[in-house]
């Protein structure tokens, strides 16, 4: 596996820590539709949060939640509809981002963007 993939996992597997410490619970994790796929998964507060993980080496060029573009935003949106379909759930749903960099010292930090985008940006 490329380091790129290794440190993509990483990323993944320290959002999701992050996100059971602070009271989410995760339903599920890569979650596929067609060629979408929804990193995490999670529950609180009676809400279905849907979480893009976004992970850099650097901020050099672009900071990771800039890379969550229209057309991802689309791919996203339309897997979440999938899966609520499949549940059959009403339930309301909130979009994050959650970046993943390394700071000066190369201990990596999370940002937590709660709200990232609506499912209309996805149009």
């Amino acid at each position: 596996m490329a380091d790129h993939n290794d440190f993509g996992k990483i990323a993944e597997d320290l959002a999701a820590d992050y996100l059971q410490k602070n009271g989410y619970r995760i339903l599920l994790r890569n979650f596929r539709f067609q060629k979408a796929e929804i990193d995490i998964i999670a529950e609180k507060d009676g809400l279905i949060i849907i979480v893009e993980v976004k992970a850099r080496s650097t901020d050099a060029f672009l900071l990771p939640q800039e890379a969550v573009t229209r057309t991802k935003i689309k791919s996203i949106v339309s897997a979440a509809n999938h899966y609520l379909e499949e549940l059959n759930s009403d339930k309301e749903v909130r979009f994050d981002i959650i970046s993943v960099l390394p700071d000066e010292q190369r201990n990596l930090t999370i940002d937590h963007i709660i709200d990232a985008f609506q499912a209309f940006d996805a149009n």
